[in-house]
């Protein structure tokens, strides 16, 4: 018991916890780490040996994989986003560098070219081309916020027919 009356949860209170939240979506092991090291109500902070050996049981059964949670975030992000806010994404679960990798590939090789993809969000959310350079320039940075290096976003604006300069005195594009 802790100071304030509460309990540890027992293992079978963490592996329920645990495949609750499995069942929702897959998890990074940290992520779902921080999630059941919580206390929450009555229960206190379960003990991290206690931790550590419910999510390496779950990890052997396969029920809790890193590889198959990096691939299915890497395709979430990947829809709507660019190569770099995919590998932020993964990187920000702490996961492996090889890991975030292997899983950014997958999930961008299976999509159109990042400039088309570019150009399918910049249609959808600005529908008319820039009309002067404050307008390409709000359209760069909002390509840009959503993860866009400076290649795709100068190739989508060129498709698009806006006149882009090769180097943009703006500031950089995330090349």
């Amino acid at each position: 018991m802790d100071p304030d009356g509460r309990r540890p949860p027992t293992r079978e209170e963490l592996r329920a916890s645990a495949l609750r939240m499995l069942a929702l979506r897959e998890h990074a092991r940290a992520e779902l780490e921080r999630k059941l090291a919580r206390p929450r109500g009555t229960r206190a902070e379960p003990p991290p040996a206690l931790l550590a050996q419910v999510l390496d049981e779950l990890q052997a059964q396969g029920l809790l994989d890193e590889a198959r949670f990096a691939q299915a975030l890497a395709r979430r992000v990947a829809r709507r986003h660019g190569s770099l806010r995919v590998l932020g994404e993964l990187r920000r679960h702490g996961l492996d560098e090889s890991l975030i990798e292997r899983a950014a590939g997958e999930a961008l090789g299976e999509l159109e070219p990042e400039a088309e993809r570019a150009l399918r969000l910049l249609l959808r959310h600005h529908p008319l081309p820039a009309a002067d350079a404050a307008q390409r320039a709000r359209q760069m940075r909002f390509l840009q916020a959503r993860g866009f290096g400076g290649d795709a976003i100068r190739a989508a604006l060129r498709k698009r027919g806006t006149q882009v300069p090769d180097s943009d005195p703006g500031g950089d594009t995330g090349d």
